[in-house]
């Protein structure tokens, strides 16, 4: 694309940035817009449509639920028009998550018509970020016998690679509404998008998630996935403090380190619980999936007194003090450890754990559709055991 069509997307997209300082500032995530504007405008524009006609019925309505639900029915479109373009082959999630923060830009710095306040801009930047994760979404049909569902994660660390991909967020997206059959039983996966950031896992996010999920035992088994290492990892032994020095989506670091790690926040308060806790996720027909990758039962862990070591039972680390899970230190080892102790607070026999992808680097499609695959098929055999 030409400079001067770049500079006409860039506008289409960021209509009010120079009136941010008179309404609202915008946050780090949605700053870097206009450099993946510029590094890959095909994939920021791709749902410009969405956002052009948030932007034409925003100034319409001055009713604030009749707005609130406007916004709400926008971000649901986003996701649902991403679940159609991947699962009919372009298989690509960036433009999904660049899309939802060109919607928090615009209710940023374009007013409806009445005077809205800070607290109810925040309700609808809320509702669109809810809606535009599936959230809103999850659903399964009357006939489904085995109910599952699958987390995906945004795309991170984009201020060194701003085209980054995450496959966990194309997993999400491919298997949405997918079903199957197993064992003439009739089985759907439902999912949802995870914002890489520390503030929503602090005020509770995943709690929020699958808090109702326990309490009424509405699924069957629950996955969460994220990008990692070399190989498919099944991560065993989640631990409950951060000490990734990485910093999350919005630029903040928590202060954690190998050396002191520290506990989450949920709520306000601090994350009670176990140092290490444990999967139940069926690993052993996991691991019988051929495809391009190995699938491990990832036992590593990190301890202040040990050191990293592959740990042989929960029982060993019973009196540890937990630097990495075996998902590591950042926020997919707390997806895990926070989706886990919360089965166990509600005494659920629900299976639940980890999957980490192999990573890779900005975005390469053949890649991501074979994990995609491998996932897919890892869930299918994960289900058999039900």
């Amino acid at each position: 694309m030409k400079l001067s069509s770049m500079a006409l997307v860039a506008t289409a997209l960021f209509v009010g940035t120079t009136s941010t300082a008179a309404f609202a500032k915008l946050d780090v995530e949605e700053a870097r817009l206009p450099a993946a504007t510029e590094a890959m405008p095909e994939v920021v524009s791709r749902y410009q449509a969405f956002v052009s006609n948030l932007a034409d019925k925003y100034t319409l309505h001055s009713d604030e639920l009749k707005i609130t639900q406007m916004v709400a029915h926008q971000g649901l479109r986003l996701w649902q028009q991403a679940v159609r373009d991947v699962q009919s082959g372009h298989l690509d999630d960036r433009s999904l998550y660049w899309n939802r923060l060109a919607m928090r830009e615009l209710l940023k710095t374009q007013k409806p018509d009445f005077n809205i306040a800070a607290w109810q801009r925040d309700i609808l930047i809320k509702a669109v970020e809810k809606s535009s994760r599936g959230l809103s979404d999850i659903a399964f049909k009357d006939d489904v016998e085995i109910k599952i569902l699958l987390t995906g994660f945004d795309p991170f660390f984009l201020d060194r690679h701003i085209d980054q991909s995450n496959p966990s967020g194309l997993v999400a997206l491919a298997l949405d509404g997918y079903r199957f059959m197993v064992n003439g039983k009739q089985a759907q996966i439902e999912t949802a998008m995870i914002p890489v950031r520390f503030a929503d896992f602090d005020d509770g996010l995943i709690e929020s998630i699958l808090t109702p999920i326990y309490r009424d035992n509405s699924v069957d088994m629950i996955f969460t996935v994220s990008m990692g290492r070399d190989e498919f990892d099944i991560e065993r032994f989640p631990g409950r403090n951060r000490s990734a020095a990485a910093p999350d989506n919005l630029n903040v670091l928590t202060g954690a380190n190998k050396q002191a790690p520290i506990a989450p926040l949920v709520n306000g308060g601090t994350l009670n619980g176990p140092e290490f806790v444990e999967f139940s996720l069926p690993i052993a027909a996991m691991q019988t999936v051929e495809g391009p990758w190995k699938v491990n039962d990832n036992h590593m862990v990190s301890t202040l007194a040990q050191g990293e070591f592959q740990a042989k039972s929960l029982g060993q680390l019973q009196n540890a003090i937990s630097v990495e899970g075996s998902g590591g230190g950042y926020l997919s080892n707390e997806i895990s450890y926070r989706a886990i102790l919360l089965q166990k607070q509600f005494n659920s026999s629900i299976p639940v754990g980890h999957i980490h992808t192999p990573r890779i680097a900005a975005y390469d499609v053949k890649v991501e559709h074979d994990i995609v695959e491998q996932v897919r098929a890892m869930v299918e055999v994960s289900a058999t055991t039900l």
